[in-house]
């Protein structure tokens, strides 16, 4: 039964004009009251206005005035439009409204300064569209989501709201689009929500199902237009095509969000993107917990992806994380659990936070600007690899861990390493190497590279700090401990690789000029491993395979003899 239009209908939205403030809807204007609310009431097919500005035209409402306006029942085919020219704000407060539309949007902002829509706490709302659209002629193609705005439109309160969208987009503004509050489920057979200029969520639980990209900002006609900030709430989107797509950039400080697209990491990648996190500039992440499942790359940015915080957990049928410019990660953990090469740019920093990445292919990837791989597309490894090229790798600080089928580390240009702990289970194929580099200095740090020994490298005699290669002289089990200690017994290092290798190397600031340290293989530790590297516990001897005593920056033995500095380009 639809609510009569009485005085304690209208102070009932007192609570949610309330949250009407300058931190949930930016407004413009004076602050609109909840004495004056006028409310428009559902009941089937019919439209019944209790207060000023609207008029009724059969099934359809029109909002002619700025104002507060409450919008309860059940409208079966009809919309409610907004159209003024007031330069003051539009309220719609949506208190257990159903509303149905089969030919069009079934809420629509024609135009108005700006619009807030505010669930009611403890409401539930629903607006649904049809499959087609009527439209005057065929030049026309708006409204074309369930919830359509040509102007700003914020959707903030406590309620709940759900949008099935059958015929284009869920939710959309040409404008700005702001969410601060609200339980929203947008189900949408093309993109899920979508602020033109700009896409701005500080709070709320939103979940989207859509067929195309899930959230999206797509100006992309001016610089400072079509990006996207998140700053909290919880997301849960599944997109057909790409997650969280930016056409300049994507920053994000906090949050739940987890992301599913194109199927998942299950599924090989096609030509249509269908990445997790996407931004046609730059991806800034400060904060939040994320989980990705894409089959596309689960960050990709043509420019720079930045880190300093947050836990992710990617998974992906390509590149973990793809920057075309440069990738820094200052802090934050960021897990890679499957990909086909894990963190791909022409310029990586690592000055803090914990990586861990599991690949098919390079772990670590640099890849030159000019530089051309498998197929002549840039920045693919593989058989044929590249050309020597610009890029970088600065390693200062935190903590990588690489299991890779391919190259570990595989830099197309130089390699800088002055701390932190870096941890490569490489290859097992002997065309590829834990380290691939053009130069490697190291200052300071922790390194150990565990891999094949066909193209096995160490870092270059350019560096200030130590290091040790030592290639066996047959393929070693994987789990098969590599032990190095000094000549008295104490510990360098314990390491099991979790596949065969043949070459292990370390750089390590105990590695001392002069001093004679001993290769065992095999025995066994009652340490604790962590990627590999046991911490702690007893050592008890294997087999000893060899000493060395250092009387250079690098030194080694075994397959191919002494190695480090330039590596020369493959054939």
């Amino acid at each position: 039964m639809t609510p009569e239009p009485t005085a304690a209908a209208r102070a009932s939205s007192a609570t949610a004009v309330a949250a009407n403030t300058p931190a949930n809807d930016d407004p413009k204007g004076k602050t609109l009251d909840a004495a004056t609310v006028t409310l428009i009431a559902l009941d089937g097919k019919a439209i019944r206005v209790d207060g000023n500005g609207v008029s009724v035209d059969g099934n359809k409402a029109t909002i002619t005035a700025a104002g507060v306006y409450s919008i309860r029942g059940s409208l079966a085919d009809g919309q409610i439009v907004v159209d003024t020219k007031d330069a003051e704000k539009v309220v719609l407060v949506l208190e257990g409204a159903d509303i149905a539309y089969a030919t069009g949007a079934p809420i629509y902002v024609a135009n108005a300064e700006k619009v807030v829509l505010t669930l009611a706490e403890g409401t539930q709302n629903t607006v649904t569209d049809g499959a087609k659209y009527d439209f005057p002629d065929s030049k026309t193609d708006e409204p074309n989501a369930a919830i359509f705005s040509k102007d700003d439109l914020t959707i903030n309160g406590a309620g709940a709201l759900t949008v099935v969208a059958n015929y284009n987009n869920g939710i959309a503004s040409k404008d700005d689009l702001k969410i601060t509050g609200g339980v929203i489920t947008v189900r949408a057979a093309n993109d899920g929500i979508k602020g033109r200029d700009s896409l701005v969520i500080r709070d709320g639980a939103i979940t989207v199902n859509a067929g195309s990209d899930g959230l999206q900002s797509n100006n992309d006609e001016e610089a400072d237009q079509g990006y996207i900030v998140i700053e909290g709430g919880t997301l849960d989107i599944t997109a057909g095509k790409d997650a969280i797509q930016a056409e300049t950039n994507l920053t994000i400080s906090g949050g739940q969000i987890t992301l599913r697209a194109g199927g998942g990491s299950g599924v090989r990648k096609t030509a249509e993107s269908a990445k997790g996190l996407k931004a046609g500039v730059d991806i800034t992440i400060a904060g939040g917990v994320f989980k990705i499942d894409a089959s596309d790359d689960a960050i990709n940015a043509n420019g720079k992806i930045t880190i300093s915080g947050g836990e992710l957990v990617l998974a992906t049928s390509d590149d973990g994380v793809h920057a075309n410019v440069a990738f820094t990660i200052s802090g934050g953990d960021l897990r890679i659990t499957r990909s086909y090469e894990g963190i791909e740019s022409n310029q990586i920093t690592i000055n803090d936070g914990k990586i861990r990445l599991v690949s098919s292919d390079d772990g670590i990837n640099g890849t030159s600007a000019t530089a051309t791989g498998r197929g002549g597309m840039p920045g693919r490894g593989g058989p044929g690899g590249f050309e020597a090229g610009d890029s970088r790798l600065f390693i200062n600080g935190g903590y990588v861990a690489v299991d890779a089928l391919g190259d570990g580390l595989d830099i197309n240009g130089a390699v800088e390493m002055t701390g932190g702990i870096v941890l490569v289970n490489g290859p097992t194929a002997n065309n590829n190497g834990a380290l691939d580099h053009v130069s490697f200095k190291i200052t300071g740090g922790f390194l150990a590279a565990a891999g094949s020994a066909g193209m096995a490298q160490a870092p270059g005699t350019s560096s200030t700090q130590y290091s040790l290669m030592h290639n066996f002289s047959t393929v070693q089990a994987a789990g098969t401990l590599v032990h190095i200690a000094t000549s008295d017994g104490k510990e360098l290092v314990t390491f099991a690789p979790t596949k065969t290798y043949q070459s292990f190397v370390i750089s390590s600031p105990e590695l001392q000029n002069g001093a004679t340290y001993v290769v065992y293989s095999g025995g066994r530790s009652t340490g604790i491993a962590t990627d590999s590297l046991y911490a702690g516990g007893k050592y008890t001897a294997g087999a000893q395979v060899a000493s060395y005593t250092l009387t250079s920056v690098v030194t080694g033995a075994g397959m191919g003899g002494p190695r480090g500095g330039v590596r020369p380009v493959r054939p």
